[in-house]
């Protein structure tokens, strides 16, 4: 069936629009959405119904065989780091470095820090407690530090592996061997959004007030079985050490490090062969995986307490965390297999310069869309990464829009996390999990968190529109 390239695009538009009716108001789930709206679009667009399951497969599979393992092994490392307190180490430590003369700043870099291994829900209810005690004993607003917290939590949490959404992004744009870039990219484009949403928190503290600020103990009163003049959170319970907690982390970059400094180096040999495969990203990751195994006696198990047992359990919490992220995914890389297939990306390759002027804002503006109108960051993430395609492709929007470096893909990651989190409102569970646990009402959740998020979306678009014309 021959299209227009106007007509095509509004049969996209409806068709996206379709699937996050489908998710947002009929509550069906994104896999099945994203990839009923895949096949829909098949049959309009009139790909020969005998090449349409293939086409389906060809997508699906890409996901396996490229970033699934990759996605696994990060919640899993991340669900050990969580439930053996090792996350809550690591945020003691920031503590101790920082805490006593920047509370604001110190809960933001611990929340950017757990974030990075740990779902930023999770992480909010993790550090938490932290976050009160620091606020009552600082006297600092308890909406600055939970704004500051919240926004910690969630810019890592869309800009660094292994954070699913981010790696299953550069998965899909083809950096699944290139997961380094990506960190090192996503640390740096952290630290504007970051310091927008710091001052931010500290201006609407002065103007909302939540109920965590009703009936403060004094100084002396106890908190989470702590007198609030120790800065320990963990008396109840042995943590690890900073060195077990921060290895499965560290580690996994390192050998990605090595592994890169290897293939651009050129080097050949045994050695070079062996850091050129612990450097590849599901190797790396499944040397961070043993690494965070001693952590498995600080879990408590209900059970029997052997370590496989528990790692058992573990696993399965994981598998069950993963399996719809990696499902997702793969319904996300259908979509963009079926848009190639359907010739859209030829259409808009003769009508690139209605296009090309956006250039990274793209991206951002996609995922923006999306995240708005469903909610879930992951689903935008991966359904924007999806529709882009490949950047080694010259069949994909990548390519379409000049995207076709390493370098360039890492920025369109970072365009698409920045969409991700452009807004957190209602739909989002994080916006709960946020407004719950600080003590705000839905009306300051808006002013406070989803503001935030705008604001640290549209100053990240920014910098990376700006940055795109000075380095690509």
């Amino acid at each position: 069936m021959a299209f227009g390239w106007i007509t095509a695009l509004l049969v996209f538009c409806v068709i996206i629009a379709l699937m996050i009716f489908s998710i947002s108001k009929l509550k069906i789930h994104p896999f099945l959405s994203i990839l009923g709206s895949a096949l829909l679009l098949a049959l309009i667009m009139g790909i020969p119904l005998r090449n349409i399951a293939d086409v389906i497969g060809k997508g699906f599979s890409a996901i396996f065989s490229s970033i699934g393992l990759v996605i696994i092994l990060g919640t899993l490392i991340g669900l050990l780091l969580e439930k053996s307190g090792a996350a809550l180490r690591l945020a003691e430590s920031v503590l101790r470095w920082l805490g006593k003369r920047h509370p604001q700043l110190a809960v933001m870099l611990i929340g950017w820090i757990v974030s990075i291994p740990v779902f930023c829900d999770s992480g909010f209810v993790i550090v938490n407690p932290i976050r009160k005690w620091m606020s009552r004993k600082s006297g600092v607003s308890s909406v600055t530090m939970t704004v500051a917290l919240a926004s910690g939590l969630y810019v890592a949490h869309v800009f660094i592996p292994p954070t699913p959404g981010p790696v299953a992004a550069a998965g899909m744009l083809g950096l699944a061997n290139n997961l380094l870039l990506v960190i090192i990219v996503g640390v740096i484009c952290s630290i504007i959004p970051l310091a927008a949403a710091y001052f931010l928190a500290n201006r609407v503290g002065k103007k909302v007030h939540s109920s965590d600020e009703e009936g403060f103990e004094d100084a002396g009163s106890v908190v989470a079985g702590q007198r609030v003049e120790d800065v320990s959170f963990s008396e109840d319970k042995a943590l690890p050490s900073v060195m077990m907690s921060v290895l499965p982390i560290v580690l996994p970059i390192i050998l990605m490090g090595a592994g890169s400094l290897v293939s651009v180096l050129k080097l050949e040999g045994l050695a070079a062969d062996i850091f050129f495969f612990l450097g590849k990203p599901v190797i790396a990751l499944a040397a961070g995986l043993v690494c965070s195994f001693p952590l498995l006696g600080y879990i408590v198990n209900e059970n029997d307490g052997k370590s496989f047992s528990v790692l058992n359990k573990v696993t399965e919490d994981a598998l069950r965390t993963a399996g719809p992220i990696v499902f997702i995914t793969a319904a996300g890389a259908v979509l963009g297999q079926v848009i190639y297939d359907a010739g859209f990306v030829e259409l808009i390759k003769r009508n690139a310069g209605v296009f090309s002027t956006l250039g990274i804002l793209f991206p951002f503006l996609i995922a923006a869309i999306l995240k708005t109108a469903q909610g879930s960051s992951t689903v935008a993430m991966t359904t924007t990464a999806g529709i882009m395609g490949m950047f080694s492709s010259s069949e994909s929007l990548m390519s379409v829009l000049g995207f076709t470096t390493p370098l360039s893909a890492a920025l369109v990651v970072m365009a698409i996390g920045a969409g991700a989190m452009t807004v957190s409102h209602a739909n989002d569970s994080y916006f709960w999990v946020v407004t719950r646990m600080g003590g705000l009402s839905v009306k300051d959740g808006y002013k406070t968190h989803t503001r935030a998020t705008l604001v640290m979306g549209v100053v990240s678009a920014i910098v990376l529109y700006i940055a795109s014309l000075i380095i690509l």
